[in-house]
């Protein structure tokens, strides 16, 4: 459903969506060029999300990137427990799994799949 300009509200689905993937790529110690390549958008767009609370691009495979990214984050957190230090780590840490550090697989559309795929996985047995 497109959105006349200007007409954004706090509660927003867009508006929502790009803050919550904001804190949770703040939470992994993820840079916004980082954030930018998962999301499909420009290291500017995110930039203006985590200054001025701007909402993602009304695009519907940029939401659907945003709700994958905040899906791997909420999984990541279940599994380890709430520790952001933990989590961070194992983003930037080499994961056989992958073949390469989690945070390098995510900045593809597959990569992203896989990885959350594999941590939906990993979730299960908890």
């Amino acid at each position: 459903m497109p959105y006349a300009v200007g007409a954004l509200t706090a509660d927003d689905p867009r508006v929502l969506l790009a803050k919550a993937a904001i804190r949770a790529a703040r939470r992994l110690e993820m840079r916004n060029v980082e954030l930018a390549r998962v999301l499909g958008v420009s290291e500017a767009v995110i930039s203006k999300i985590d200054r001025h609370g701007d909402a993602l691009p009304n695009d519907a495979k940029k939401l659907e990137l945003a709700k994958l990214f905040i899906r791997l984050f909420r999984s990541v957190d279940a599994i380890v427990g709430g520790d952001d230090t933990v989590s961070a780590r194992w983003l930037r840490n080499e994961n056989t799994a992958f073949g390469q550090k989690p945070i390098d697989a995510i900045q593809s559309i597959t990569g992203l799949v896989d990885v959350v795929s594999y941590l939906d996985a990993r979730r299960a047995l908890v």
